[in-house]
């Protein structure tokens, strides 16, 4: 550890105007001159630049309640008064972080080194060809090749990711899907990180771009087997994927057909093509209830069937081998979801023949036909398992992983004719592997293990503990640190958390939490409830009604490693993102005094405005999610830990908040707005920085080195305020 002297730094006055706060005597975090709203007002007059409009709040009256929104004018991001906030908040993050430029130089320099800059995904195989991608030493973007036949063959450069971004600030391939017949590609970009794409098709035999572009597309796409049509998804005013359309090669898209529309807004659309090339199959979710679409890949012209109708809280997802269709499914309260088989064309659920029986202690999450067997993904004892299970002869195993705790998961199975299984696995000192396995041996080959340079994972180890909640949950626990890492005094600790959407926290290798495990931390990811790693109910118990239980799982864990020595509440960091954000913004309402810094990415944290606006993308099927506050109820449960509606002027650690200027998941407004309400109220001279990418979405910078660029700012924010930015050994 090494001793620090903490200034004072002043906000800048261009962000207090914008806000409509004065700026003599103002600190960062403290109300200026007394800190009273009226003390604001009288110093904002001293601010041309401030008008009056910006500081009248929106009042919203619902359930007898008047609420108050004094920042609702952020989310106008057409007017110059907005930018020029956010690029003052920007600006003042630089400032603050400027005396850390040697050591977030030195964190890019370390993480970069632990990168192989040139080098080789795993190739698989789809028909005669076999696919890969590469990147190259000083370029940000992957480049997308094949080979034919062989991996001795020539290769063929598809697309080169570095080209096509070129002169672009943000860049993403969305749709990447070669045709059956493997000689068209359907591919399409992004170049603002707003998630709508631009589909292109380019002829493979010839490298000829075709003339057919499709603006404002969304993820996933499926080739009828005449290799002339393609289905695409398009999204609506609040960025929903609910639309099917039919392209045919050759066409104007104005000609393309509109074949379904989802009108629900509760539910998403999304395409895929069965591995078996039988069926096309149209998805239709909610967060609780879903519903598919068959068709017939070799009549794209022909009419859609519902596989099953849909069902409130009955949810199944399905594929096809032979002649038959296989489901997983929750119908009949298998809560952890039981799997089924059908007829081809007697989908409906009277005809379902179940095969493998709901077991309360393990959970069913995916399925993946082949010709001859099927892989089951699910998750027992809280840890993710592959099982295999024969048609044959029904027989089911799983495949044995060597370490306790890990993230596995299949990857790149295009072959549907093969008895070879890959999949892709990782732990906290495991660097990402890709498995072949062979079913009938019951043998695993590596295919690939992603180079780490300077590593040695000897140097770590992983320790599992489990946390009992304030209600006697018992909550898992991943810590990973250096063996030599001196345990008799507490140590800088970094603990992560999401716990929602039933989405589990993967254990896998983060190349760069080397430098902070290097610097002496532990990094740590608390698995709440909400995310689904011990199970379906795991998430129900952190979903709408339940969900203060996400929040108080985040903060009993972190009470634990305290009071167990792990670490103190000065040098425990905590970081989310997206709705791990709304946990970090829940958590330090809560329990401020637990932690010494928080980082919130992108954070989903004014849930009360956001959950009544309809026109803003996801709103409505995250009713589902929240709940709706439009009942009172729900309204009321809601508001108890609506983090930008529970901030209060006390003390509160230091806070780094990041947003993308055109995220459409969590609009840039609710990170800019909590940050200034936190900014007006809070006591302390603590540290809080909101910074915001003006030329990206959710997922921040799209190049690789950008990306750690972006890493390294945040780690270095932690290693100013609680831990060490030397290393204590290789």
């Amino acid at each position: 550890m090494i001793e620090r002297i903490r200034m004072r730094v002043l906000v800048p006055a261009a962000a207090l105007a914008a806000l409509g706060l004065g700026v003599a005597g103002g600190c960062a975090g403290t109300p200026d001159a007394g800190g009273s709203a009226a003390s604001a007002s009288a110093q904002s007059s001293r601010q041309p630049d401030a008008p009056r409009a910006r500081r009248q709040p929106v009042v919203t009256e619902l359930h007898g309640d008047t609420r108050e929104d004094p920042y609702a004018w952020l989310r106008n991001k057409t007017q110059r008064r907005t930018i020029a906030y956010l690029e003052a908040e920007n600006a003042y993050a630089e400032s603050v972080m400027a005396g850390t430029a040697d050591l977030q130089q030195r964190l890019y320099d370390d993480m970069l080194s632990r990168i192989q800059e040139s080098d080789l995904s795993a190739p698989y195989r789809k028909g005669r060809w076999w696919y890969y991608t590469r990147t190259e030493e000083g370029m940000p973007y992957p480049v997308y090749c094949r080979k034919l036949g062989t991996l001795d063959a020539r290769e063929r450069v598809l697309l080169d990711g570095n080209a096509m971004a070129e002169g672009q600030e943000y860049f993403r391939v969305g749709t990447f899907n070669v045709s059956p017949d493997g000689w068209m590609l359907a591919y399409s970009t992004d170049t603002t990180g707003g998630e709508q794409y631009t589909m292109r098709f380019r002829d493979l035999r010839t490298g000829r771009e075709l003339p057919d572009t499709i603006a404002g597309t969304y993820y996933g796409s499926a080739w009828a087997s005449d290799n002339t049509h393609l289905f695409y998804v398009t999204v609506d005013d609040a960025m929903r994927p609910y639309q099917l359309w039919r392209h045919a090669l050759g066409t104007d898209a104005s000609e393309d057909v509109l074949v379904y529309t989802e009108e629900d807004e509760r539910f998403f659309l999304s395409v895929r093509r069965a591995r078996s090339g039988a069926f096309l199959i149209v998805e239709l979710e909610s967060n609780e209830t879903s519903e598919s679409l068959i068709l017939a890949s070799d009549e794209p012209l022909g009419e859609w069937s519902v596989f099953e109708p849909r069902e409130q809280s009955v949810e199944y997802t399905i594929d096809h081998a032979g002649d038959r269709f296989y489901a997983i499914t929750n119908a009949g309260g298998a809560t952890n979801f039981k799997l089924v088989s059908t007829a081809e064309y007697a989908t409906t659920s009277e005809h379902w023949e179940e095969i493998l029986a709901h077991d309360p202690e393990v959970y069913l999450t995916g399925l993946a036909c082949f010709r001859g067997h099927m892989a089951i993904s699910a998750r027992e004892r809280g840890v993710p398992v592959i099982k295999v299970r024969s048609y044959a002869d029904g027989l089911t195993h799983t495949i044995a992983q060597p370490e306790p705790a890990y993230s596995a998961g299949l990857r790149n199975n295009a072959e549907f004719d093969t008895t070879t299984l890959r999949y892709a696995y990782s732990s906290p000192v495991t660097p990402p592997t890709v498995f072949d396995y062979d079913v009938a041996t019951r043998r695993r080959t590596v295919v690939k293990e992603t180079p780490v340079p300077n590593y040695d994972r000897d140097l770590y180890r992983v320790e599992l503990i489990e946390v009992e909640a304030r209600d006697g949950a018992v909550v898992p626990l991943t810590l990973v640190m250096r063996r030599d890492l001196d345990r008799s005094a507490p140590a800088p600790l970094l603990l992560r958390g999401y716990g929602s959407y039933g989405s589990s926290y993967s254990d896998r290798f983060r190349s760069s939490d080397l430098v902070l495990l290097d610097r002496g931390f532990i990094v740590g990811v608390a698995h709440v409830r909400g995310g689904s790693e011990k199970g379906r109910l795991w998430y129900e118990q952190g979903r709408m009604m339940n969900k203060m239980n996400t929040f108080t799982d985040f903060i009993d864990c972190a009470e634990s490693l305290i009071e167990s020595g792990y670490t103190s509440p000065d040098l425990l960091a905590a970081q989310g993102g997206s709705a791990g954000g709304l946990l970090m913004g829940a958590a330090v309402n809560m329990a401020p005094d637990t932690f010494g810094a928080v980082i919130a990415n992108v954070p989903f944290v004014d849930v009360i405005n956001t959950m009544l606006d309809e026109t803003i993308p996801l709103t409505v099927i995250e009713w589902e999610e929240w709940g709706n506050p439009h009942i009172e109820s729900e309204y009321r449960y809601i508001l108890q830990y609506s983090p930008y509606d529970n901030v209060e002027a006390k003390d509160y650690p230091h806070m780094l908040i990041t947003a993308g200027l055109n995220d459409p998941r969590v609009a840039y407004w609710e990170p800019a707005k909590w940050c200034a309400r936190l900014r007006h109220l809070k006591t302390d001279d603590n540290t809080l920085l909101l910074k915001t990418n003006m030329g990206a979405g959710h997922g921040g910078a799209s190049g690789r080195y950008e990306r750690l660029r972006e890493r390294a700012f945040e780690y270095a924010f932690i290693l100013e305020h609680i831990g060490s930015g030397e290393e204590t050994g290789q």
